[in-house]
């Protein structure tokens, strides 16, 4: 009996750390999630842009005075103290730096600051890759028509938008996610350890089986920046609107580097692929991410290196038998595009695909 009462301790001890992680884990996540929109709405504002200085250029960076200004105009900070502290904490957790990285601390001056995923040096290490994985699979589930999300019950109990985990597997597997079961299971325990999913009574790990799990976070819900002062995660109630559509304002202003396009704007595309892969052959190639995920992005290249290694005609695309297949794609742009760019002409093909933009989420790859 004393065996048993030590190993029930020990496993309530297992527990309580688990959960400790996760809600650590989730707090990381939240702070990129919240970063990711504030940079998104700044493109939106056209407050990021390249600036002059002594000459030099500085691409994609805003001013410190001018960002402080901007959080107190639409009510996100209360006072200029306050807004600093905001973005210091992204500063403290690598979301945004000084141009030069000559200053540690944000400063309400006119200085350069920029976001690290315009320049390519936001640095993903195992941990913000699997939210960003888990964003990518809550996106693509969202996005899609399939009956994984129901209410469903447990133990006499009804829960909403609910997933098997059994049949979510099967999902995983089906969409190219995860190639074998075993590796899928790896992966929702991976998801739940992070606090991205949960068990509905959170009475079990995930496993493969019958069991019914819910996403526990949101990632299309709108953070107000404040939160990031918030040292505990606080739980609010969902809102499936996502926050990044963005709605286009007036297109007053000179030119910009950044598309805009409505959130709702749709386009299809159709694509002939190699039977052999269905994998994209440029996805490490020079294109530039600007979909609201927590992916780095490469430097922008004006020019990427065609990654074509001959020309294809019309023609060869089009017979039947041929090693190319057809497949058309519907796609949601979101506030600066749809993540995908194209090259050529007759036929024109896709250059790169941004593998957490629009376009993957549609299923190009």
């Amino acid at each position: 009996m004393i065996w048993y009462s030590a190993r029930l301790s020990e496993m309530d001890g297992i527990g309580n750390t688990m959960q400790k992680k996760a809600a650590e884990l989730e707090r990381m996540a939240e702070v990129l999630v919240t970063g990711e929109q504030l940079r998104l709405r700044l493109h939106e504002a056209r407050m990021i842009k390249d600036r002059r200085h002594h000459l030099r250029t500085y691409p994609n960076c805003f001013l410190g005075k001018e960002i402080i200004d901007w959080l107190i105009e639409h009510k996100e900070a209360t006072d200029r103290d306050t807004a600093i502290k905001i973005m210091q904490k992204l500063l403290d957790h690598s979301i945004i730096h000084h141009v030069c990285d000559e200053h540690k601390e944000f400063k309400d001056m006119k200085l350069f600051f920029r976001f690290r995923k315009d320049d390519g040096t936001f640095a993903l290490d195992s941990e913000a890759k699997v939210f960003m994985r888990g964003q990518r699979i809550y996106e693509k589930l969202m996005n899609t028509e399939n009956n994984l999300l129901q209410t469903r019950a447990e133990e006499g109990v009804m829960y909403e938008r609910t997933l098997v985990a059994s049949e979510f597997i099967d999902w995983l597997l089906q969409e190219g996610e995860m190639p074998y079961r075993d590796e899928s299971e790896q992966l929702g325990r991976r998801l739940l350890e992070h606090g991205i999913i949960q068990h509905v009574s959170n009475k079990h790990h995930f496993v493969d089986g019958g069991l019914l799990y819910q996403f526990r976070m949101n990632f299309r819900r709108r953070r107000r920046l404040i939160e990031l002062l918030n040292e505990r995660c606080r739980s609010i109630p969902e809102n499936h609107d996502s926050p990044f559509c963005l709605r286009k304002q007036g297109s007053e202003g000179g030119n910009t580097s950044f598309l805009s396009v409505s959130p709702t704007k749709e386009i299809k595309v159709v694509s002939a692929v190699r039977r052999s892969s269905m994998s994209s052959s440029c996805g490490s190639s020079g294109y530039y991410s600007s979909s609201p995920t927590l992916s780095s992005s490469p430097p922008v290249l004006c020019n990427p290196k065609s990654v074509l290694k001959r020309q294809v005609s019309p023609e060869e695309l089009q017979t039947p038998g041929g090693p190319y297949i057809k497949k058309t794609f519907t796609i949601v742009g979101d506030a600066v595009g749809w993540g995908f760019v194209v090259r050529g002409s007759k036929p024109c093909h896709i250059q790169a695909v941004d593998p957490g933009g629009p376009a993957a989420a549609a299923g190009m790859n």
